[in-house]
């Protein structure tokens, strides 16, 4: 008896477009950082916790610019959603962990959950799993740089850098420089 390994074939991907240079994406989070201050009346209570990978980055160039605005720290934290999966035997043998660390408690804070992508909701819903097993915010603000439809969960951003329409032979790639030494979103196609 023979066993076959599930081997996960990756298909070339060709450039589309690129929707994204490094100087949009630094103001579509300069706008974001407003709209988070805007909404929760100021930094009182407030975490910032980004989703492994993209979503740390984001979460952390946001810190920033709040700290420049409102001259104090906003904590942020890092979440590793792996385990909460609900495709984690797609993910190969063995997937990668790494630690989440999100370093403050988030008992009855209002965290803003910063991801790169939203497309079917899946890992926003991993991540809330992940996120209340370290305790029970008073708020969950969810916060995507791309929002591209085609949702499977009931899932809405509270804050959206850019909503984009795309097919489902298209992936978007947000490449940033803390990541993958560029800055930019592209459109790819299958």
């Amino acid at each position: 008896m023979t066993i076959k390994k599930n081997t996960v074939r990756k298909t070339a991907l060709r450039q589309k477009a690129q929707l994204m240079s490094g100087s949009e994406i630094e103001r579509t989070l300069v706008r974001l950082a407003h709209e988070i201050l805007e909404k929760n009346g100021g930094i009182e209570g407030l975490g910032l916790v980004g989703i492994r990978r993209r979503g740390v980055p984001i979460a952390e160039r946001l810190a920033k610019m709040i700290q420049q605005v409102e001259k104090k720290k906003v904590p942020v934290g890092t979440l590793d959603i792996t385990f909460y999966r609900d495709d984690l035997s797609t993910l190969g043998p063995k997937p990668v962990v790494q630690e989440t660390e999100i370093g403050f408690s988030i008992e009855d804070k209002k965290i803003v959950l910063v991801d790169d992508v939203l497309y079917t909701g899946r890992t926003t819903r991993a991540a809330l799993d992940a996120l209340f097993s370290h305790g029970r915010p008073s708020l969950v603000q969810l916060l995507v740089l791309i929002d591209r439809g085609h949702r499977e969960l009931p899932v809405e951003a509270t804050f959206v850098g850019r909503n984009v329409q795309t097919t489902d032979a298209e992936v978007i790639e947000v490449k940033l420089t803390e990541t993958d030494g560029a800055e930019k979103v592209l459109l790819m196609e299958r």
